[in-house]
């Protein structure tokens, strides 16, 4: 991992801690010159992509914002609300209608509900484990290594397999110069990573070019490399003598892919305002940050602290030119639920974890979309927003849902894809799909047709030297693809 570390300071707390990015792998993704260049003169003349065809007339996506909720959302309390259930399954909330005839969701987010006609809701999703381990989330599969408290599921390629965002970068390089096409926002508190199990930008088989850039977002500002400032980026021995260190020890690991481009890609990124102005929130006009719920006090939570400040760095970051941007959202602080942390594993008392959860949640990602759509981004910028697995549809002597990997829901916004619907049903109790069921890699190839990535001829190399397609023989959602 190369730490972009910056000066310690002193925090209300009275801890001194230090501010820093980080380059997950090599993290910078691909930005080969040739790719620059062929993109430039694709821009000059008028034509979106040499994939473009894939999708047909329609203008392909440009980027995808992935918002994790890690821990296992519960979709009886979210979005497939069985309101006359039993009580020991319906639960302690109520349906409100949406500005979709006919779409109800939870009573807690009556921001989302009043912009459903911009959502699909998916209600069939599987391809769960009973796991906390958001590798399906990310990379759509399954099958992976033995991970920390993860046991090994087999079936993954020499490697592992990919996320999106490595997948494009790999296959469509930046954006823009100077802007990782891959980017992780997820905390990188060792309890928050542990929570995920697979880092949101992993490369898979892709090799270490292609991971994500992982940004902390404890304090951007004042950024260092190994003691090198931003303002000593001229003395290039002293970076060349950092970005060797650093390459040293990924030889050792055996993971050489790409690692001849490091030196050129860290500079890029490392020397272009780009993403450090994408990641400076001080910029944000007003009436923006407060649409993101950022003017205003909250005594009601820890310190007064939320995370609803990711989604307005999501928004910033892919604007700025980024291919895919992850982010991960709880109640702040994300972690163990067990250290006295948040994430949605509600094993207890799920209801009034829900009435401080849902309601920030309805306000941050109803801000992005809104947002996105008023910037004139939404069809250009998929949503996606899901867990590991859903929740058991009967309540547990503690007020909690245990972990049900039957089912769960997702929901999905922009990127030129059909919205204002519901996909999939459930059984009478939510324990299983009813109609429509739709897995993780369904959906996946629905966003790599909409980003102009053809899913049936597309293939990688693994590292045995065994072609890989992205998503097996899952194909797009025609539902979704107009």
């Amino acid at each position: 991992m190369l730490t972009i570390s910056g000066p310690r300071s002193r925090y209300c707390d009275g801890m001194s801690r230090r501010s820093w990015l980080r380059i997950g792998g090599l993290g910078l993704g691909g930005l080969a010159l040739p790719q620059l260049l062929q993109a430039e003169a694709e821009a000059a003349a008028g034509d979106p992509s040499p994939s473009a065809g894939s999708v047909g007339a329609k203008r392909r996506a440009q980027g995808v914002i992935m918002v994790l909720l890690p821990g296992g959302p519960s979709h009886l309390d979210m979005f497939d609300l069985k309101p006359d259930a039993p009580a020991e399954i319906r639960g302690e909330f109520r349906p409100i209608a949406t500005n979709v005839p006919g779409i109800d969701i939870c009573e807690l987010m009556p921001r989302l509900a009043g912009m459903t006609d911009k959502l699909t809701l998916i209600r069939s999703l599987f391809g769960f484990r009973d796991d906390h381990n958001t590798h399906w989330c990310t990379t759509g599969w399954e099958s992976h290594p033995p991970m920390a408290s993860s046991p090994i599921v087999p079936g993954y390629p020499p490697g592992d397999w990919p996320t999106i965002g490595a997948v494009l970068s790999r296959q469509l390089g930046p954006r823009a110069p100077g802007i990782p096409p891959s980017i992780d926002l997820c905390p990188m508190d060792p309890d928050a990573r542990f929570i995920l199990r697979t880092p949101p930008g992993q490369p898979g088989y892709l090799g270490t070019a292609h991971a994500g850039f992982e940004v902390d977002a404890v304090d951007r500002r004042n950024i260092m490399l190994n003691d090198v400032s931003l303002q000593r980026l001229g003395d290039r021995q002293a970076l060349l003598t950092s970005f060797d260190r650093f390459r040293r020890q990924v030889d050792r690991g055996g993971f050489t892919d790409g690692m001849d481009e490091f030196q050129r890609q860290a500079l890029e990124v490392l020397t272009s305002s780009r993403l450090a102005e994408a990641l400076d929130l001080s910029r944000e006009e007003g009436p923006i940050r407060g649409r993101y719920g950022l003017d205003r006090a909250y005594p009601d939570e820890r310190d007064g602290k939320t995370l609803l400040d990711q989604f307005l760095l999501a928004r910033r970051v892919i604007e700025a030119g980024a291919r895919c941007v992850t982010l991960a959202f709880s109640r702040w602080p994300f972690g163990r639920m067990l250290q006295g942390d948040y994430n949605w594993d509600w094993h207890k008392d799920a209801f009034a974890e829900a009435r401080g959860a849902l309601p920030l949640f309805d306000l941050g990602l109803s801000a992005l979309i809104r947002d996105l759509d008023e910037r004139g981004l939404l069809d250009d910028i998929a949503v996606v927003v899901w867990g590991e697995f859903g929740r058991t549809p009967k309540i547990n002597a503690n007020a909690g849902r245990d972990h049900w990997p039957k089912v769960g829901n997702a929901l999905l916004a922009g990127g030129g894809m059909t919205c204002g619907q519901v996909l999939g049903s459930t059984t009478r109790w939510g324990e299983e799909p009813l109609t429509r069921p739709i897995h993780f890699r369904d959906v996946f190839a629905t966003l790599y047709e909409r980003l102009g990535v053809d899913v049936a001829k597309t293939q990688f190399t693994d590292l045995a030297g065994r072609p890989q397609y992205l998503v097996g023989d899952h194909r797009p959602l025609p539902e979704l693809m107009g």
